[in-house]
């Protein structure tokens, strides 16, 4: 039978067959040696063929079939390895707060340079607004229009009173969507407000740290009643980004993307070169200078700044 992986726990997948049944399924062993170098050879939002077994209501996965993308970071405890966090995704949503808990702009860079490294369209949503006084309203103004400024689209919701989640239902309608965020930003609540029926747990906030703690423990996907699904993840502590040469990293920056090629030099790393048009955009405020830091952040691979670029 044909079907899509809806939830993984790294040992068991649980597949959605075409006609809308389910099954819990383990991986055939051959598939761990092919030299995939992941956590996790299956991803939920993966196609897969399976052989239910009805007898003991467990299947079996014979086959992957090809991916149209994935979004992958590094694996948290394994360095060498990656982990996919999800297959075949139409459009990923990166659920961020300015308030309890804060999400740093060099992870959401992270999130959007990953996202155009495998041609996933990226939005941004601003959740908790119902806590946002002027003086919050006002910073949130002036962040959103950077990224606006880059193409991507921006909203701002409260999942606690409902504010714009209908907006945010019409975006993502009749698509495959990819929910990712650190913990305490409310993605599973403002997946609850989306579609109450599926009650995902939720969290509290600490209130010496201001940050989440996780309430999502595996990926899972979610069939949306209005068409589509819902892709909710763990929030996770930091978005390493993988197979990356240097050299592609302003590739992935629309906003120098858009000025390196008038550089002097075809190989210019927009840091040190003369005459180099992303610099000179720079100075000018084309390019917002919180962007050029975080492609000078990626490009120096520096994690050690962990108050700006890692949360737990």
């Amino acid at each position: 039978m044909e079907g899509i992986v809806i939830k993984s726990t790294g040992s068991w997948f649980t597949v959605m067959a075409k006609d809308g049944t389910f099954a819990e399924c383990k991986l055939k062993g051959n598939f761990r040696m092919k030299g995939i170098k992941t956590t996790n050879p299956v991803a939920v939002g993966d196609k897969v063929d399976f052989l239910p077994d009805k007898d003991e209501n467990a299947g079996l996965i014979t086959k992957i079939f090809p991916r149209n993308n994935h979004i992958i970071r590094k694996a948290t405890n394994l360095s060498k390895l990656s982990h996919i966090i999800a297959a075949n995704i139409d459009q990923a949503l990166l659920v961020a707060s300015l308030y309890e808990p804060r999400t740093s702009v060099g992870f959401i860079d992270r999130f959007l340079v990953t996202a155009e490294a495998y041609h996933i369209p990226a939005i941004l949503i601003f959740n908790k607004i119902d806590i946002y006084d002027e003086e919050r309203f006002a910073e949130l103004d002036k962040i959103t229009g950077i990224y606006r400024a880059a193409g991507y689209p921006c909203y701002a919701v409260s999942a606690r009173t409902g504010e714009n989640v209908e907006t945010l239902k019409a975006i993502i309608k009749n698509k495959t969507n990819l929910f990712s965020g650190i913990s305490g930003v409310g993605k599973s609540a403002l997946v609850n407000a989306i579609e109450p029926g599926l009650s995902l747990r939720t969290g509290i906030i600490s209130d010496y740290h201001k940050k989440g703690k996780h309430t999502t423990t595996f990926p899972e996907m979610h069939p949306l009643s209005f068409g589509g699904f819902i892709i909710d993840t763990p929030g996770i502590r930091e978005f390493g980004l993988v197979d990356f040469r240097k050299e592609e990293i302003a590739e992935r920056f629309p906003e120098m993307r858009h000025f390196m090629h008038d550089c002097q030099f075809n190989n210019c790393s927009h840091i040190h070169e003369p005459r180099c048009a992303v610099k000179d955009a720079v100075e000018r405020g084309e390019i917002p200078a919180s962007r050029y830091e975080s492609y000078l952040r990626i490009y120096k691979d520096d994690y050690l700044d962990m108050e700006e670029w890692e949360w737990e």
